[in-house]
């Protein structure tokens, strides 16, 4: 029986299992900004990232899946320099939202907005900041994208060596490390940004990755939602090819891997960055197959008409054997698919905002 995690804007809701049904749970920190979710595949610990304004970023952690909560360390920058290349830095040195939370080998990965990498290897009671990252010259260039700074959203941790990290910024391309965030390099070559000038389209410094996902069973495919398009990389994310634009669209926000088949993907498309809602206002998720030459769109069970619908980043996602999938809205709708994304069951139509879903 699978369990999903729904973080929302008024707080984090669990919902289990049961037979052919589903239960939703009454949600925990209610009335509080939920931006990120993970259960640690080494120990179960639950985590949750809460934003709550003025009070600051938040970290809450359960070892007893969710019958109680206990605060721990939360990322932090350290003061912003008085001198040196970063005096005059434009960017914030303070965590906005934690955007990204992965855990592997030991370790806890944390991406923020804006775009600081923070690693714990205390369970988060204390985090680090990721220096050989943050102090890149080429931090200058990375821009915000739906923010005004660049945050970090995606991380991958390598299933076959934990000391390989690869994250998505947007906007600032995608970064890879093999020495456990000793050292870094972009990696987002193939990739076109053509919001640019066309000068500037192919640098890989400035591009808007919206999402990026890999296959379990073949680590070295990686799928990647970009805000130009679709692409697909075979070489563990060192170079990228484009695919196929589907119908409707091209545009939107997160893509799921399918976890066995390196073939096939699930996207969610938005009609255009200037229309983040579906495409004549019928809501589908598309699915690659082939590696991207063909799509089928399937909305059996999805609204069909006056759906305004957009789904975030970490708004889909699928099970370990990629049989069951989840989505989430940020108008509060919720659905899953226990056939693979062919067919799509309503759970709820009246949640706050989501942001994020994870499924086990």
């Amino acid at each position: 029986m699978h369990t999903l995690w729904v973080g929302t804007r008024k707080g984090l809701f669990v919902v289990r299992q049961s037979g052919q049904g589903w239960q939703l749970s009454k949600p925990h920190f209610p009335g509080e900004p939920v931006t990120q979710v993970m259960v640690d595949p080494g120990d179960g610990a639950w985590y949750a990232a809460l934003r709550l304004g003025h009070f600051g970023v938040k970290v809450k952690k359960s070892l007893d899946q969710g019958e109680t909560w206990t605060e721990v360390g939360a990322p932090a920058f350290p003061a912003k320099p008085t001198d040196g290349p970063w005096k005059d830095d434009p960017t914030p040195w303070t965590v906005d939202m934690v955007w990204g939370l992965e855990a592997g080998g030991g370790v806890l990965w944390a991406g923020c907005l804006p775009a600081g990498l923070f690693t714990s290897r205390d369970g988060g009671a204390s985090w680090q900041l990721v220096e050989s990252l943050w102090d890149r010259p080429e931090r200058k260039e990375w821009m915000g994208g739906g923010y005004d700074y660049a945050g970090i959203h995606s991380i991958l941790v390598d299933p076959r060596d934990a000391r390989h990290v690869t994250v998505a910024i947007s906007c600032g391309g995608v970064w890879q490390s093999r020495d456990g965030g000793g050292s870094w390099n972009n990696t987002s070559g193939g990739m076109v940004a053509d919001f640019m000038p066309p000068e500037r389209r192919e640098d890989p410094n400035i591009q808007d990755v919206h999402r990026i996902d890999r296959c379990t069973a073949n680590p070295d495919v990686l799928w990647c939602q970009h805000h130009g398009g679709l692409y697909r990389s075979t070489d563990d994310g060192v170079h990228w090819q484009p695919i196929a634009a589907p119908r409707p669209s091209s545009f939107g926000f997160p893509v799921a891997a399918h976890p066995a088949d390196p073939q096939r993907a699930w996207f969610a498309p938005a009609q255009a960055d200037s229309q983040r809602m579906p495409v004549d206002g019928r809501m589908v998720v598309n699915e690659a197959h082939d590696g991207g030459a063909t799509f089928v769109a399937h909305g059996q069970g999805l609204p069909e008409q006056d759906a305004y619908h957009l789904v975030y980043r970490h708004g889909l996602v699928a099970s370990s054997d990629g049989q069951t999938l989840a989505m989430g809205s940020t108008t509060g709708g919720l659905w899953v698919s226990q056939d693979e994304g062919a067919a799509w069951q309503c759970l709820s139509r009246d949640l706050p905002p989501i942001a994020v879903l994870r499924l086990t």
